[in-house]
């Protein structure tokens, strides 16, 4: 976590969610909202995924929001397969909404987080409510069940990602007619690759 990381505390229906936010250098001109990978494997909103993908925003002038889910960190109650973490994440995007009244909002995600981020899209639609984008990075598509999403969403994946195979995205997305940005060599993780996640965010946003 940067040393200019704001943490806070917002209460969700199983406790106390800890949150973290980071700041552009002037006035947000829009906000990230992050989620991270499964919380029974590990996943945090540290993530180093999570983490590049909130600097990346923050590069394009964007308010970055993260939180843990459920059980992991400080943050109160048992893991809810899905869920209750849409329900949080719902509680971290209406607390940002009201902490930057209308600024547009992304929703991003990686691994179990695009799971989350696409239940919470569909929601939020129902509502009238739709994300300026959606990024995903290692969307676990054919491992969870994730949700159609708009037109617009910006999908990265490693060609040798050995938890959701690629192919598996490849079928999610073709019946949405969806693009998929491949990064050559990256496995599930990007280890060593991190830094194609921020140049394709920030190419597709500066476009």
């Amino acid at each position: 976590m940067n040393a200019d990381t704001k943490q806070f505390f917002l209460t969700g229906e199983a406790g106390n969610l800890e949150c973290a936010l980071d700041l552009p250098g002037t006035e947000p001109a829009g906000i990230a909202l992050l989620a991270h990978p499964h919380p029974l494997y590990g996943g945090t909103m540290n993530n180093k995924v999570v983490q590049m993908m909130a600097r990346s925003f923050v590069g394009l002038g964007y308010a970055a929001a993260r939180m843990n889910f459920r059980g992991v960190g400080r943050s109160g109650g048992m893991h809810d397969y899905g869920n209750g973490e849409t329900d949080d994440m719902a509680v971290l995007l209406d607390h940002m909404r009201k902490l930057y009244p209308g600024l547009p909002f992304v929703l991003g995600g990686f691994s179990f987080g695009t799971y989350v981020q696409s239940r919470l899209q569909q929601h939020l639609a129902s509502k009238g409510l739709q994300p300026e984008r959606m990024v995903f990075v290692s969307a676990t598509a054919g491992k969870w069940a994730v949700e159609k999403v708009p037109g617009n969403t910006v999908l990265i994946h490693g060609e040798l990602d050995d938890v959701v195979p690629l192919t598996d995205v490849f079928d999610w997305a073709r019946p949405q007619d969806l693009p998929v940005t491949v990064v050559a060599g990256a496995d599930h993780l990007f280890n060593h690759k991190l830094h194609h996640i921020r140049n394709i965010i920030t190419a597709f946003f500066r476009a």
